[in-house]
């Protein structure tokens, strides 16, 4: 997680999650390098969210490809039968696809190398971070005084949580 307050990133946090029935798939320890024994002391899901309980609500949260990472969340909140927390989000592929047509790609790490970030791709609190900073260069790219003007600026409804069922974040037909 990486927070944005007034145009700047200043806080990232990661946290590893034991999953409730410890299983691991080749693929996913490929791609993040996250194994077993990483996570075997590790909080469950539920403890996690505890601690950023007061941080989610009311916020607006960007994920590059939020409809993965909601549906992921949404899926782990629906396990521990936690209610959903009343927040807004923002994609920021979506955002970047709109806002930086002549890209070639709209992945991450090509949005952090257009904006000179190095990072460890696939690190939680380092997507966490460019997101964030990417974020905040496509407001500064359409003049939105906050990322959370940004949808305005780019025909984008925000998606939302709520204790009834999420929305999902699309955009107008360009």
């Amino acid at each position: 997680l990486a927070w944005i307050n007034e145009g700047r990133v200043t806080r990232v946090e990661e946290r590893l999650i034991r999953p409730k029935d410890m299983r691991f798939s080749g693929m996913n320890i490929a791609i993040h390098g996250i194994r077993p024994e990483h996570v075997e002391n590790a909080p469950e899901f539920p403890e996690v969210m505890e601690e950023f309980h007061d941080d989610f609500r009311g916020a607006t949260m960007i994920a590059h490809n939020a409809a993965f990472d909601f549906s992921v969340w949404r899926a782990s909140l629906d396990l521990y039968r936690q209610s959903y927390p009343e927040l807004s989000y923002l994609c920021s592929l979506k955002m970047a696809q709109r806002i930086w047509p002549q890209f070639l790609s709209h992945r991450l790490n090509v949005i952090a190398e257009h904006l000179g970030l190095r990072f460890s791709h696939h690190n939680a609190a380092e997507d966490a971070a460019v997101c964030a900073h990417a974020a905040i260069e496509m407001a500064r790219a359409v003049k939105a005084a906050a990322v959370h003007a940004i949808p305005a600026a780019i025909g984008m409804t925000p998606g939302r949580l709520t204790a009834n069922g999420y929305e999902p974040c699309t955009c107008r037909k360009a």
